[in-house]
């Protein structure tokens, strides 16, 4: 719009104006003259007080005025002078401004807004929505800014009008800002209008755009690749080159549809667009490698990455230059380049991490794979620039020993041997390195080459290896320990029943015997642990639901959990199935609450989650030793203090705690492992301290087969489950009658420890059976080939010296097929019945037992 000139400024238009009117100052004089003329006629004495009373009257007017004056009511000229000039700056203001009052009513125009809308009085003056009538878009802006006028709104569209409106006809179109806001006066609320010109300003915007277009095409076509990365590794801009190289679509690019993983290996991407820097550093990269086409076949390509650095050390968007090297892109009849080609293609896939270092250690060049295992840039160093010391990579414990190989691989020395070395980043990492002298003087080809090898997972496994070995022997030596334990438990047991059984409860002894063994029975729970993390003790195992079994251990959670940590359970949708002992599952999750209560002694929050993993899903876990099946997860954890990697590495060991004296055994969480394993399942753990401990526990989805359901071994038929409730106990009412124990008939008994041998002959005799004992089984034998009246039963130990139950059993199946046998021991059924021919028959009984029990299994088999 052209600037106003003074003349144009003058033709605005105001209805607020109120002049000074010379009129009412005339008539105000002459009603003063004639009120003087008046008095004159009126006698003196009548007079004089009229006079005195007009005198009052203006000298009152005048301290009000000089009130007024001081407190800034009424001013002289300097109020005058202001609305003067900001009435000056509006009138010739170059945008277009309309007031209107309620109502539609103009109240004031200046000279831009009456030139734009073509008026010079009020009476032709249009307001914008006259004025501004044209295309259906015309019309909704003109109709959202009325509306917001209407509802006292601040709103400011644009629009573009062809032809545009008033004296502009050397133009087609013009675009426009029209804007409208409220001026909250006290007693006359406005909406001001503004209508701004900004056709030059489009105009500029479309031609900068028109040349970032150009530019763009310029970019896309060009013979290189270039692209831009973002730190979280997606990649926001790739022309067109690039995208016809790797076979992508460019639409999908820079909209998400693209990361980086896509092109490099995820360690190398990573690498890529990680790490940190000097704060302000921008720093250039050259390298060599293969990039990954979108059909899987390589690229090979040379890189400039460049990535400036924050004030925080952390990368920013990197941009990076793409140079085709591929067969084909850069042919040469030179056989020098063509060789350096190939050679760079043999260095940079190379799976062996391969570096140059200069004479005092620092990384001159290095290959893809060395910075998928060292954490750093495959930099090639330009010109004598060398990169950082190859020492920064390497753990602190290991960097002495790295010093002294380079220092004598410089020397040219060719027998320096291979060090084995932790990587400092990542983290948990570790490697075998060589150095070799180069055969050159150093400087910028490097003096000193080093070969690398990751053997991070072959020291993982190999600690596995060294874990389970140890915790092998270890079991084993629990459970022989839980075996010869149990037999001592035995005798204490079966001598307390006999005492008891001669004993009144009224007689003071028989307190005392109570006492033996319940605190013989307290051992023998102490012994099932130390079983159970043999994997080696008697588990019955039936289908159980997750859902419903944890459910009703909620109460018993709550109450040894306390106030201060908050029970939190979270149930999968349509659980599958699972097979294991109950009683043991419910030993494993309160094992685990009750550890994750003491680790959080200020309170916290303690949450159990199940979920169904379905094969896939447990396979990309990568979990060593978790079979890629559908499993049921168990996951319990915490937030409390954590637990640093060494402990972790413990705390599966029997008698391992970090709790003060008295407070643990350390035999809970090996007790959790011993019956997690002998489930068939498996227990991952991670934990950060400061943060918590996660225990997630896969056991395998149960499939129901009707046969295997439905079918009950005679051991599972004569023995309740442990821990369950006698028939009288479940069922008060109607009491039931007392089992008659008795019988007759012959019985082998087979022990090689003399005090439980004795004790069982007793409790058998006093019900009436015909014992012979054999502390062996080869005294077994002999007394099965001395006796002409037929055994009707054998009860033998599993476990003796000579020969074991099992071998036993076979050598007397040999003359006597149908003898019914039952097996007594402190391990587990399922650990002596491998060493049995398939579909052998025989009953259990796991120590220690009491006499009763002893009884009523001979009864019933002998019944069977």
């Amino acid at each position: 719009m052209p600037e106003l000139s003074s003349s144009a400024a003058e033709a605005a238009l105001d209805r607020s104006e109120r002049p000074g009117r010379v009129s009412l100052l005339l008539l105000l004089a002459g009603l003063l003259v004639g009120a003087a003329v008046g008095l004159s006629f009126v006698a003196n004495e009548q007079a004089q007080p009229i006079i005195l009373g007009l005198l009052a009257l203006l000298a009152m007017a005048g301290v009000f005025c000089l009130f007024a004056f001081a407190i800034g009511a009424i001013q002289l000229t300097g109020q005058g002078t202001r609305n003067d000039v900001t009435k000056a700056v509006v009138d010739a203001a170059p945008d277009g401004m309309i007031a209107m009052e309620e109502g539609g009513r103009p109240i004031y125009a200046n000279a831009a807004y009456l030139k734009l809308a073509g008026s010079d009085t009020f009476t032709n003056l249009r307001p914008v929505e006259r004025v501004f009538v044209g295309s259906p878009e015309v019309s909704e802006a003109v109709y959202r800014l009325a509306q917001a006028a209407r509802e006292g709104r601040s709103l400011s569209e644009e629009i573009r009008m062809a032809p545009p409106p008033g004296g502009t006809a050397e133009r087609d179109f013009a675009w426009f800002r029209i804007g409208v806001r409220p001026l909250p006066l006290p007693r006359r609320p406005l909406a001001l209008w503004s209508v701004a010109d900004i056709t030059h300003e489009r105009e500029r915007q479309e031609n900068v755009f028109q040349e970032l277009q150009h530019a763009i095409d310029y970019l896309d076509h060009a013979p290189a690749g270039f692209m831009a990365v973002d730190p979280k590794g997606s990649v926001v801009y790739m022309n067109a080159t690039l995208a016809a190289w790797l076979g992508h679509d460019l639409a999908q690019v820079g909209s998400g549809g693209l990361r980086l993983s896509e092109i490099l290996p995820d360690d190398l991407g990573q690498v890529l667009v990680g790490g940190k820097g000097e704060p302000g550093e921008v720093r250039t990269d050259r390298f060599d490698l293969d990039l990954r086409r979108r059909n899987g076949h390589p690229l090979s390509a040379r890189l400039y990455h460049r990535v400036a650095y924050g004030q925080d050390g952390r990368p920013g968007d990197s941009r990076t230059l793409v140079l085709n090297r591929s067969a084909g892109e850069e042919s040469s009849d030179d056989p020098q380049q063509a060789a350096e080609l190939r050679f760079d293609r043999f260095f940079n896939t190379s799976p062996v991490a391969v570096a140059t270092l200069a004479a005092d250690g620092r990384l001159v060049r290095a290959n893809a794979s060395f910075a998928r295992l060292f954490g750093t840039l495959p930099r090639t160093g330009d010109g004598d620039e060398a990169g950082p010391p190859v020492r920064d990579f390497v753990v602190e414990r290991d960097r002495h020993v790295v010093d002294a190989a380079a220092r004598a691989a410089a020397e040219g020395r060719g027998d320096v041997p291979p060090v084995e070395i932790g990587v400092s980043a990542p983290v948990n990492r570790s490697a075998r390195i060589w150095l070799s002298p180069a055969g050159t003087a150093g400087g910028a080809e490097g003096a000193v080459i080093l070969y690398a090898l990751d053997t991070t997972a072959q020291h993982q496994l190999q600690q596995q290896v060294n874990q389970a070995q140890k915790m092998e022997m270890v079991g084993q030596l629990a459970g022989g320990i839980a075996h010869d334990f149990n037999n001592v438990l035995q005798a204490i047991i079966g001598y307390s029943d006999l005492l008891l059984a001669s004993h009144r409860p009224a007689d003071p002894a028989f307190q005392d015997i109570m006492q033996i063994k319940q605190n013989a029975n307290r051992a023998a729970s102490l012994v099932r642990q130390l079983l159970a993390f043999s994997r080696r003790q008697t588990l019955r195992p039936e289908v159980i639901h997750l859902g419903e079994a944890l459910s009703d251990l909620t109460l018993l959670l709550k109450r040894l959990l306390g106030e201060r940590v908050e029970l939190d359970l979270k149930h999968g949708r349509d659980l599958w199935p699972v097979k294991a002992d109950v009683n043991q599952f419910e030993q494993v999750i309160v094992n685990l609450a009750v550890n994750a209560r003491d680790a959080m002694p200020e309170g916290g929050r303690l949450l159990i989650r199940t979920a169904n993993m379905t094969a896939e899903a447990v396979g990309a876990l990568r979990l060593n030793g978790l079979p890629g099946a559908d499993h049921v997860l168990i996951e319990v954890s915490d937030t409390g203090t954590g637990m640093t990697p060494e402990v972790m590495e413990k705390i599966f060991e029997p008698f391992f705690t970090t709790k003060e004296v008295n407070k643990g055994t350390g035999l809970g969480l090996s007790t959790v492992f011993g019956i997690v394993k002998q489930s068939g399942g498996y227990i991952d753990v991670r934990s950060t301290v400061g943060q918590g401990t996660v225990f997630a526990i896969y056991l395998p989805r149960h499939v129901p087969v009707p046969e295997a359901d439905t079918a009950e071994t005679p051991a599972e038929a004569a023995l309740p489950a442990p821990g369950a409730a006698p028939a009288a106990a479940a069922a008060e009412v109607p009491k039931a009658p007392a089992r008659d124990l008795t019988g007759r008939g012959t019985i082998l008994l087979v022990e090689d420890e003399d005090p439980v041998r004795a004790v069982n002959a007793r409790a058998l005799t006093a019900r009436g059976y015909t014992v012979l004992e054999a502390a062996s089984g080869l005294e077994a034998l002999q007394i099965m080939e001395r006796r002409e009246v037929s055994v009707d039963l054998v009860v033998s130990d599993v476990v003796m010296p000579e020969m074991d139950g099992p071998t036993l059993l076979r050598e007397l199946r040999k003359a006597h097929p149908a003898l019914k046998v039952i097996f007594v021991s402190g391990y587990a059924e399922d650990a002596f019945r491998k060493n049995l021919p398939d579909g052998e028959e025989f009953n259990f009984l796991p120590k220690p037992f009491s006499l009763k029990q002893l009884v009523e299994t001979v009864k019933t088999t002998m019944a069977g």
